[in-house]
């Protein structure tokens, strides 16, 4: 089997839990960081599956890799080799997909509810589970591409996840580890305090109440979408 790639875009944003589940069904990974732009790779058609992680930037910003992820997007869609999405990376999709992103009402951070919707498609992700408590930090969010089903929202952020045949793309974080959560906690410290007034923003102390045991019930839904995603790779 060809890799997955994996791309990350900050150091404090790596592939977390998705990486244990690879490791555990002896899948091959790659990973890349965009920061270095010489070592991205031209070809989607090297990889299995890509996967894109988190990051602190928006798709709209003037930065040097977005083009040529974009384009790799753009190659992995024309040849159905599977795309995964995590926060930016959903976004990243959505814009790849001629979608818009922009700002949501509210920043998102913390531990909150998501609902599944009520179709097909979701029902083929997500099997018998109707909600669970995700991990959030964002403060855009993307309009579904054109063929996309809508399959997950939260009270703040609507478009939580959608999916377009073998592409997953999800607002929330499913990859997160107990000590993801740590130190994203730390990294934000300064967003966290600014934000401290919004209604969907938790403060540090709240997010690590019981986060052993949030992580536990996190990586039981991990496991459902990222065992259907792998059944796609090529």
């Amino acid at each position: 089997m060809k890799p997955v790639a994996i791309f990350t875009h900050a150091a404090h944003e790596g592939p977390g839990f998705f990486a244990t589940f690879l490791s555990e069904h002896s899948i091959p990974s790659v990973l890349f960081d965009t920061r270095n732009l010489a070592s991205l790779p031209s070809s989607a058609l090297d990889f299995s599956g890509i996967v894109l992680m988190g990051g602190p930037m928006s798709v709209n910003d003037d930065l040097p890799f977005i083009a040529p992820l974009l384009n790799l997007i753009q190659q992995a869609m024309a040849a159905d080799i599977p795309l995964l999405g995590h926060c930016l990376g959903a976004q990243l999709m959505a814009k790849a997909s001629g979608a818009q992103v922009s700002k949501n009402p509210l920043k998102e951070i913390g531990w909150a509810a998501v609902t599944v919707t009520d179709n097909e498609v979701a029902r083929h992700w997500f099997a018998e589970i109707e909600s669970f408590n995700a991990f959030h930090w964002h403060g855009e969010t993307w309009d579904a591409p054109a063929g996309a089903s809508h399959i997950l929202a939260s009270k703040h952020c609507h478009n939580q996840a959608y999916a377009m045949g073998k592409h997953l793309a999800l607002q929330c974080h499913i990859e997160m580890t107990a000590d993801m959560v740590r130190d994203w906690c730390e990294q934000g410290a300064d967003e966290l305090r600014e934000a401290s007034s919004s209604p969907a923003v938790q403060q540090a102390d709240d997010m690590q109440v019981n986060l052993i045991l949030h992580c536990f019930f996190l990586h039981k839904v991990a496991r459902q979408l990222y065992g259907q995603w792998i059944k796609g790779l090529l």
